[in-house]
């Protein structure tokens, strides 16, 4: 049984960066070339792509676009201009930190929180703790019955009273 080759693009064919940048300088659009348009522009350029092209194209596409390499600007891709500032995020943007003077120690962070309460020197420490206490309920106490006891009452509120019937009577 042959070891079957795994498709792999020809010689021929260039990597996808080199694909993909080629087909958006073709394209040369002012908003950028969308994901259709450069694969058709591939696909029309290069007739020995791999099968499963629309998913590695997508896969540039993306890692791409993270790097840096491509900008996203309404669902088009283009080239970053290297003149632009860069984008800014959303939310506010940090303050600005003050300039620091070479061999000034930087202090640590304050914690969040609230501080703790500061100890008195004075005051005596603290009792050693004890040993533990066990956890849980109590256990519960025999019931003795004692003959000076007169009948408990039982657990609970008591019954609400029911008023008497008024008798009516005929004449």
């Amino acid at each position: 049984m042959a070891a079957e080759e795994v498709s792999k693009p020809s010689s021929t064919t260039p990597p996808y960066p080199e694909m993909i940048f080629a087909a958006i300088d073709a394209l040369d659009e002012k908003d950028g070339s969308s994901k259709s348009a450069i694969s058709k522009y591939i696909e029309s350029e290069y007739d020995d792509l791999p099968p499963g092209h629309d998913t590695l194209l997508a896969h540039h596409l993306s890692k791409m676009k993270e790097s840096g390499e491509l900008q996203l600007v309404k669902n088009n891709y283009m080239r970053p201009d290297p003149n632009a500032p860069p984008r800014r995020g959303r939310g506010r943007p940090p303050k600005p930190k003050p300039a620091v003077s070479p061999g000034t120690v930087i202090s640590p962070p304050r914690p969040r929180g609230r501080p703790p309460k500061p100890r008195d020197p004075n005051a005596p420490l603290p009792p050693p703790p004890g040993p533990p206490r066990p956890r849980g309920r109590p256990p519960k106490k025999a019931k003795t019955s004692t003959a000076s006891t007169a009948s408990p009452r039982p657990r609970g509120r008591p019954p609400k009273a029911k008023p008497p019937f008024p008798v009516v009577g005929f004449d």
